[in-house]
C-alpha cells in the first residue's frame, strides 16, 4: 500500500532526506523529532523540558496534518542524551499524555547534534 508523505508547510527544511511523517492507511508514523529551527539550529540549548515541549508540539502539528491527534498515539520511541534529564522530560511528557498513556521505550543515545537532548518518534492509529 502506498503511503502519503506528511510535511506541514510551517516546518523548517529537514536536515536530512526524510518526511516529517507518513500516513499508510490508518497508521501515522512521525519521524524522530528534535528541537531544531531553521537551518538546523538547536533550540532551547541546555533545557530538556523546553526541548521536550518543542518536540511534542512538532509531533502534534504533524499528526494534525495527517488527520490524527496525540490521543491517537499508540507508541513513542524516546531517546535522551542524558538520563539525568529523565524527570524533566517526564514532567512535560505527562502534560501531553494526561489520559491513557501510549506504549513507549526510553533509551540514552547520542543524538545527531550535540546540543539536542531529546528525540521522539511516534506511531498513531486512526479509527
Amino acid at each position: 500500500m502506498p503511503f502519503e508523505a506528511i510535511n506541514p508547510p510551517q516546518f523548517p527544511t529537514p536536515i536530512a532526506p526524510y518526511s516529517a511523517g507518513a500516513r499508510a492507511g490508518n497508521t501515522v508514523y512521525v519521524s524522530g523529532v528534535l528541537a531544531l529551527g531553521e537551518g538546523g539550529a538547536v533550540l532551547h540549548v541546555g533545557d530538556a523540558a523546553a526541548q521536550t515541549r518543542h518536540v511534542l508540539e512538532v509531533i502534534k502539528v504533524t499528526l494534525e496534518a495527517a488527520g490524527a491527534t496525540l490521543e491517537d498515539v499508540a507508541m513513542n520511541h524516546i531517546f535522551l542524551k542524558d538520563l539525568a534529564d529523565y524527570a524533566a522530560f517526564n514532567g512535560v511528557y505527562a502534560e501531553y499524555f494526561p489520559g491513557a498513556k501510549p506504549a513507549r521505550y526510553c533509551i540514552r543515545a547520542d543524538l545527531v547534534k550535540p546540543d539536542c537532548l531529546v528525540e521522539i518518534a511516534s506511531v498513531a492509529h486512526l479509527g
